[in-house]
């Protein structure tokens, strides 16, 4: 069960960091140096995905220009012998290849990944949300390939969340099998903390299989008139066994305002470049 492939839905209308996203895609608000969409391409890389999908909606059009050769700007880092930058900027084209998919009608997480069967083709592929940042000393995604590669079936990414922000998540009801492994049975999406099935929550890392797609082809649009991914899901644990791994590593929720600043606080003081001096200032600060 090799994942070559990731499809990475970038069609979302980012409200809740409105007005920066009526102009600038969600995908595309910095984090310290990098846009949020990028990490998510290093992790993919670093697990071994060769070939990435990007869906994508009108305006989004700074998405595909980021990844593209910008020969005005390398000239202009060439002539003024900003050897570094030309070499960061050039690294970021090379990185590489991916195709995009235009999700025409915001119909739902579940209708973009179904979009993207053409590309997959028939063979298991991994979906990665942007706006999860995780850091991890094994990437995410890795963690769930290699558990998929041996359960030979979809694995998705959980996290114990508190009881009051089930209404935020798709929660999943299952057993536990192993260390930080789960056969899961049923799956309910943004339940109250009182209808939630548990405290595990599926979070923006999956490795699935192409017995998905004929599913969210017959899934029916919820109430907001979009196609929940969870929703096929469901559909798909009558079919085959699909597991929840509770990954190790530190998840920030850079899709919210506070998750965003977690992050760049953390990156930040990380950051070979700034960190001693941000580390400094925080110190300064009366809290």
């Amino acid at each position: 069960m090799r994942v070559r492939k990731a499809i990475f839905p970038a069609a979302g209308r980012g409200t809740r960091f409105l007005p920066a996203t009526k102009t600038l895609p969600k995908e595309m608000l910095p984090l310290i140096d990098k846009p949020l969409i990028h990490y998510g391409i290093e992790e993919a890389l670093a697990s071994g995905i060769k070939s990435i999908i990007i869906i994508t909606c009108r305006g989004k059009s700074a998405i595909e220009d980021y990844f593209d050769v910008s020969y005005e700007l390398e000239m202009l880092l060439q002539e003024r012998e900003k050897t570094d930058l030309l070499q960061r900027v050039r690294e970021i084209s090379e990185l590489v290849e991916i195709s995009y998919v235009r999700q025409k009608s915001p119909l739902g997480v579940g209708h973009a990944i179904y979009i993207a069967k053409e590309l997959v083709g028939e063979e298991p592929f991994a979906v990665l949300f942007a706006d999860d940042i995780i850091q991890a000393s094994v990437p995410c995604i890795k963690q769930l390939i290699m558990a998929a590669e041996k359960l030979k079936s979809p694995v998705l990414a959980i996290q114990q969340v508190r009881k009051e922000e089930t209404s935020k998540y798709g929660i999943i009801q299952g057993e536990k099998i192993a260390d930080r492994l789960y056969r899961i049975t049923d799956m309910v999406e943004k339940p109250s903390p009182e209808e939630a099935p548990s405290d595990l929550a599926v979070v923006g890392r999956y490795v699935l299989t192409p017995e998905l797609f004929p599913l969210l082809e017959k899934t029916l649009p919820d109430k907001s008139g979009e196609i929940q991914i969870t929703d096929g899901l469901r559909l798909l644990t009558q079919q085959v066994p699909i597991y929840g791994y509770q990954f190790e590593g530190t998840r920030f929720d850079a899709g919210s305002k506070c998750g965003m600043l977690k992050a760049i606080v953390k990156l930040a003081l990380e950051h070979p470049e700034v960190g001693v001096e941000f580390k400094e200032y925080l110190k300064s600060l009366r809290l």
